[in-house]
């Protein structure tokens, strides 16, 4: 599976950003996606997945109520709603996707095999 994330960018502080991540997989329902992140300096962390065949997402505590995880499997795209950005959310934005993560493992990034390239999201104040 070739992940392909795009819509990353410079914005202001309580700005919106829409991030897409484009799969090539034939089965795209049948995996688990997630978008993660990585800060300048910092480990890579969890924001958000839908579970296989599921539209309720699993999201970090963080960024519950400001960013949406969705998913449009006839495009094979999932997509990360971001809503009143701040600075601290500067990082480089990160999709995945596995076909064996389970409920316990979901957050954890060492256990989603398919990565997209990263896409930088800026964050001015």
């Amino acid at each position: 599976v070739q992940l392909q994330a795009s819509g990353g960018g410079l914005v202001q502080a309580g700005d919106s950003l829409r991030l897409s991540c484009a799969a090539s997989a034939r089965t795209f329902s049948s995996y688990t996606v997630a978008w993660f992140r990585q800060p300048p300096g910092k480990e890579r962390e969890f924001l958000a997945a839908l579970k296989r065949y599921n539209s309720n997402g699993v999201y970090e505590e963080a960024v519950k109520g400001r960013f949406t995880i969705s998913r449009d499997n006839a495009k094979n795209t999932v997509y990360l709603q971001m809503n009143s950005l701040k600075p601290e959310d500067t990082a480089a934005y990160y999709c995945a996707a596995s076909s064996t993560v389970i409920s316990s493992t979901i957050s954890n990034h060492r256990f989603y095999t398919y990565w997209g390239q990263g896409t930088q999201v800026t964050v001015s104040s």
